[in-house]
């Protein structure tokens, strides 16, 4: 039987699958700050929709997951070089979504334009400056470290630091998607309309913080 995050005795079962070790590192925060809530986990390696797929198609453990699971989270940055994928991925989300019925499987997708670091800045201030550029990228990263001067990425100890700040984050990265309500997006709510619009235009924003209000509304 598929245990229920609205079923308060039981922790809700999140699998999530992180494009690199910056994500693993705040995932690990993450699961520290919410496991009386959430059962977190991620596989070894880093990959995302691919990965996914290989994992609940060949993998027999993961395949008895599907009847366990409450979301499957991917964890990973915007970037123009992605805009003609959305097509496979969101194949790939409604095939995991389908592992199981009545309900389906939700997926959620955690996303930051251009790069990890952006997504950190916003637990110190609000700002949405272009995040394509290896020297826009370059500069996210310098701005991090000009708060922890040791920050590597992955550093999870570096990270855990800067994720004590989340709600300044939500905060702040809420206001990233309602800014961008006045250029077209389809809405708030998370949608596959709305998902594919932000991976497609790239324009600075990010949703990491609706898996951290879930988590949240866990405990209420």
């Amino acid at each position: 039987m598929a245990r229920r995050a609205s079923n308060r005795s039981t922790k809700a079962v999140i699998r999530v699958f992180c494009e690199g070790e910056s994500e693993q590192a705040y995932i690990d925060f993450l699961k520290m700050q919410f496991q009386d809530v959430a059962a977190i986990k991620y596989p070894r390696g880093t990959g995302l929709f691919e990965t996914a797929k290989d994992k609940f198609s060949k993998d027999p453990k993961w395949k008895d997951y599907a009847n366990e699971i409450d979301e499957v989270w991917f964890f990973f940055d915007v970037e123009l070089k992605d805009k003609a994928k959305w097509t496979k991925r969101h194949k790939i989300m409604q095939y995991i979504s389908k592992l199981r019925k009545k309900p389906n499987i939700k997926i959620r997708l955690l996303m930051t334009t251009g790069c990890m670091e952006y997504w950190l800045m916003l637990h110190y201030r609000f700002f949405t400056p272009s995040v394509q550029t290896e020297a826009e990228k370059e500069r996210m990263l310098s701005a991090v470290r000009e708060k922890e001067p040791n920050y590597q990425k992955g550093n999870k100890e570096i990270t855990a630091r800067i994720a004590k700040h989340y709600p300044i984050a939500v905060e702040n990265a809420e206001k990233t998607l309602k800014n961008l309500l006045s250029q077209g997006l389809p809405g708030l709510e998370d949608t596959d309309e709305r998902n594919r619009w932000l991976c497609e235009k790239c324009l600075t924003f990010s949703t990491v913080q609706e898996a951290i209000n879930y988590l949240e509304e866990l405990r209420k």
